[in-house]
């Protein structure tokens, strides 16, 4: 019951995150148009590396903003795979751990 609930943290955390993620990029589109001083790309690449990664891919997509900064895409795709990866271990390591534990030599 425990796990349950700290896995419904976690998914609610990322969402958070990535809904924010989502925002920033909508907020630095509106201050590019504007003219006006913008978010730094570290400060984008941060919210991506804890975990805002694929909201500030849609939102790049949606909002058509830093689509040609190949730099940033190559890194915002290379850190959702990332996390994709330690996604999928997380979810798997239970299966993986039963599986081994029912081989016999």
């Amino acid at each position: 019951m425990q796990r349950l609930g700290i896995t419904i943290f976690f998914l609610i955390l990322l969402a958070a995150l990535n809904l924010f993620g989502l925002l920033l990029m909508g907020y630095d589109k509106e201050k590019a148009k504007e003219g006006k001083m913008r978010i730094p790309e570290r400060v984008l690449f941060l919210v991506s590396i804890f975990g805002g990664a694929v909201g500030v891919y849609l939102g790049m997509k949606w909002f058509r903003h830093k689509t040609l900064h190949l730099k940033f895409s190559v890194l915002l795709l290379f850190v959702i795979a990332l996390h994709l990866t330690v996604a999928g271990y997380f979810i798997l390591q239970p299966f993986i751990i039963y599986s081994f534990t029912k081989i016999q030599i």
